[in-house]
């Protein structure tokens, strides 16, 4: 296998520094449409749309479901994987900060961060002992590494969330473990061994967002316009990369209505996400993941399907559990759907009307949003969103708005990192595969 690697990596993973005797982080928030006014409405409206029983509330079985869509239903899985890897925001669900200072406790870059945390030195346990080229295992192989009191030791606490998450990241531990194997195969120089390897799954992991996933998301021909001119909207306004609000507080949350009521899972059973299938606890092996239930793999029956962008949520969604929201006063905020709206209102995100006129793009007609009736004024853009996907792509990919925004960031921070296969070494393509699912293939 051809070395990927042509010159050292930095270790930028949290790149902390000191100031005042306050530690910051290098990742922050910014603002994709800054000349846009935030939508001022009352905190009730938007739980009339997101509490249980509101326009946002799939129900509890099948009857009121969304449809199935086209695309596998691993796919928002492995979207909430990429927020994790790109953003952290732990202030308050109603983000009781002024935004301007919200931290994103995540470097703005396709890095796999949430992997790597510190590296060797910032975060050695995360590594194998015995080959500290590697990182470190659960004991059977299958699960991510815990302690004795069965708490994931991992980069980012919130990947042992669900099943499908902490599975997901050990699918990343074990490819850098075969790329190492396979490195040291070919030769590759041993204090260098580990660099390589995470080069070459973060080019990887890029790869699978641009080619594999971002096409399904947004549509081939936005991808193909981003590749020939680069973002328009999502431009720098300084030195210092960010996450536009828009993206992580909006339309990156699109894949929550993707969600499924229940999951097949490889011993035939049947679950909802929440709150069977919820994380911070050790994977048994009757619970490994079959990843051919959740991505199309070779030689595989095609997967469950991912749930139409529609707007409405399963009722595992609207009824967190409390290992999720924790110990909360306020019943409506065990509704994700409630917490999407109140974190854009939080931050002042602009309508999803003045975000499509800004964009040239006819907005939504009151049929098309399917508001309640006493709701005035124009539309949160997390909610408009979804029905965008729904009224003009068929719910099965972002409409006009939503693949703007999300398009051009995650194709900007991946474009604009230094150490990116884009920025480095642009004719670069992948050594072990180009899909996630042939991925997926190579470590099951």
């Amino acid at each position: 296998m051809t070395s990927v690697l042509s010159r050292p990596v930095r270790d930028h993973c949290l790149a902390p520094g000191r100031a005042g005797g306050a530690e910051i982080y290098a990742g922050r928030y910014g603002r994709l449409f800054p000349e846009l006014p935030p939508l001022a409405l009352e905190s009730e409206f938007l739980r009339v749309l997101g509490r249980r029983g509101g326009a946002c509330d799939g129900g509890l079985g099948v009857e009121g479901e969304s449809a199935d869509a086209r695309e596998a239903a691993g796919w928002p899985i492995f979207g909430q994987f990429i927020a994790h890897d790109i953003t952290a925001d732990r202030s308050p669900v109603t983000h009781q900060a002024e935004p301007e200072r919200i931290r994103n406790y995540r470097t703005p870059r396709a890095n796999l961060e949430s992997i790597y945390a510190g590296g060797p030195v910032g975060s050695p346990y995360l590594f194998d002992r015995a080959d500290d080229a590697k990182l470190l295992l659960g004991e059977d192989g299958n699960d991510v590494p815990r302690n004795s009191q069965g708490v994931a030791l991992i980069g980012d606490p919130r990947n042992d969330v669900h099943l499908f998450m902490s599975q997901l990241h050990v699918v990343w531990l074990k490819l850098h473990n075969l790329l190492v194997d396979r490195l040291r195969e070919d030769g590759a120089d041993a204090a260098a061994l580990f660099e390589e390897a995470r080069r070459a799954a973060t080019w990887h992991y890029q790869w699978v967002i641009l080619f594999d996933f971002l096409p399904r998301a947004v549509g081939r021909e936005l991808v193909d316009e981003l590749v020939a001119k680069g973002p328009t909207y999502f431009v720098p306004d300084g030195p210092e990369p960010f996450i536009p609000f828009e993206f992580a507080d909006a339309a990156f949350r699109y894949g929550h209505s993707q969600i499924r009521h229940t999951y097949r899972l490889a011993d035939v059973s049947e679950a909802p996400l929440f709150p069977d299938l919820v994380g911070f606890r050790p994977v048994s092996a009757r619970r490994v993941v079959d990843w051919s239930l959740l991505f199309d793999l070779r030689g595989h029956e095609p997967a469950q399907r991912a749930k139409k962008i529609d707007g409405r949520l399963p009722r595992s969604l609207i009824d967190l559990p409390l290992e999720i929201t924790g110990d909360v006063a306020d019943d409506d905020l065990h509704s994700l759907a409630v917490r999407d709206l109140e974190r854009g209102s939080g931050v002042g995100l602009p309508s999803g009307e003045a975000v499509a006129r800004r964009l040239g793009v006819e907005p939504l007609q009151d049929g098309e949003l399917a508001l309640p009736d006493e709701w005035k004024g124009e539309t949160p853009l997390w909610y408009y969103v979804l029905k965008e996907a729904e009224a003009r792509a068929g719910g099965d990919r972002l409409g006009p708005v939503g693949g703007r925004i999300v398009g051009e960031v995650l194709y900007g921070i991946v474009a604009r990192d230094p150490e990116s296969f884009l920025a480095v070494d642009p004719a670069w393509r992948p050594t072990l595969a180009p899909a996630l699912a042939d991925l997926l293939a190579l470590v099951a």
